[in-house]
């Protein structure tokens, strides 16, 4: 379904801890399936939803946003700890996902992404016909 191993993220977690912004610029998310889809709650407070971009190339779904603030002339920074400049995030996506029909909906801060499992990913239910039965065997004594 959803890969958890991404070797870019964690490229980019150790390129970005050389460049000093840390766990800062990478997107916290919840991730779980649904019935027949896969949901993906990520949290990007304080972003203009016109800077989002999700994009899908092959098995790699990436989304990049901007999220600026400048102090007024004169303010003094006591503490910034909030993410700023360009914050990605980027998933492998199993064969088993629709890659195709993806949707993204931005709702107080969370954007919520909604990835239905692929036809052939889907589990087949049997309809009729009698289940076999197990069959008893005795093992024999020596």
């Amino acid at each position: 379904m959803l890969m958890r191993f991404d070797p870019f993220r964690d490229l980019d977690r150790l390129t970005q801890d050389l460049w000093g912004n840390g766990w800062r610029s990478w997107i916290p998310m919840d991730a779980y399936r649904r019935d027949d889809q896969l949901v993906v709650h990520l949290d990007l407070p304080g972003v203009d939803p016109s800077s989002i971009e999700v994009t899908v190339e092959k098995d790699m779904l990436t989304v990049k946003t901007q999220r600026s603030w400048q102090p007024a002339e004169g303010d003094q920074m006591v503490v910034a700890e909030r993410a700023q400049g360009t914050l990605t995030r980027r998933l492998f996506l199993g064969e088993g996902l629709d890659s195709e029909h993806i949707e993204a909906r931005y709702d107080n801060g969370v954007l919520t992404l909604t990835v239905p499992v692929a036809e052939q990913a889907r589990k087949v239910e049997i309809i009729g016909g009698a289940r076999p039965k197990a069959i008893e065997t005795e093992s024999a004594a020596a």
